[in-house]
């Protein structure tokens, strides 16, 4: 069963969307969209501190703490987190699995003590992306800002031996662009390691999030700009940032049940919705 994850990038106390993890354009509070996602059928979401590892810090843990107290489905947490401490009070504070990058890279026992600690099935590895001249990949940290100069199939590999229990993979060349997954990405990762693999960037209709479970053997798609700009008319004038709008002309924004539906129709099996 394919699990659709909305993506929340946080900024302070703002959502925010960007392109190429770049140019963040602010949409309003994130505990609204969170609570619309949840109840509109979402199977997981996705909270990362976008600025935590270049300010070595996560704010999200009073956020996720008001958000852990009304919805009931596994929440991911990422950005910053730098310590064994880190994790246990994110943890603590009601999320269900932490997501790494820049320190997994900079320092991959913390995967493994966390894996130790928490359990494989906590630790969620991120990887940032982007296509070399050569066809291959290069993982970034500092989301999307610094090169590694680490080819991303052999990181990905290596992350699973630290303990990884997923991967979740952003294309920075597709991210926010609508234009589609990239596809070979997502498909040389999977066929990479042994653990489920979540894509990310570039969804800008719903076939896009079905080719990237057929085509690009994703066991799990997380999604952003097409979801926030099909709600964020309908998000209350309080918790919307001012000027914020509908979104980038590539994106056909769909709602969590259309998109649902819509994989339905590819054959794609999801958790059913509420209504169903």
């Amino acid at each position: 069963m394919v699990r659709i994850i909305p993506r929340l990038d946080i900024k302070g106390a703002n959502l925010v969307k960007g392109i190429h993890l770049e140019g963040l354009r602010v949409l309003g509070a994130p505990q609204e969209f969170a609570r619309h996602y949840y109840e509109s059928g979402a199977d997981e979401l996705l909270f990362l501190d976008i600025v935590a590892s270049l300010y070595q810090r996560n704010n999200l843990a009073s956020v996720v703490t008001r958000i852990a107290r009304e919805i009931f489905i596994p929440l991911t947490v990422g950005g910053g987190l730098r310590s064994i401490d880190d994790i246990r009070a994110m943890l603590c504070a009601g999320a269900d699995k932490v997501a790494f990058n820049t320190a997994a890279i900079k320092n991959p026992r913390l995967v493994q003590e966390a894996a130790r600690r928490f359990g494989s099935s906590t630790v969620v590895v991120s990887i940032e992306a982007q296509r070399r001249p050569d066809g291959s990949y290069e993982a970034y940290v500092d989301n999307g800002r610094e090169r590694t100069g680490m080819e991303v199939l052999s990181w990905a590999r290596r992350a699973v031996e630290l303990g990884a229990g997923e991967l979740l993979v952003t294309s920075i060349d597709r991210e926010g662009t609508g234009t589609g997954f990239d596809l070979e990405l997502t498909k040389a990762v999977a066929g990479a390691v042994p653990v489920p693999v979540i894509a990310c960037g570039g969804a800008g209709c719903a076939a896009h999030v079905a080719e990237a479970i057929t085509d690009g053997y994703a066991d799990a798609v997380s999604v952003a700009s097409l979801l926030h700009y099909e709600f964020l008319p309908r998000v209350s004038p309080a918790n919307r940032a001012p000027g914020a709008r509908p979104g980038f002309s590539r994106v056909t924004g769909v709602s969590l049940p259309d998109l649902k539906r819509a994989l339905a129709a590819h054959g794609i099996q999801t958790r059913p919705l509420a209504a169903a």
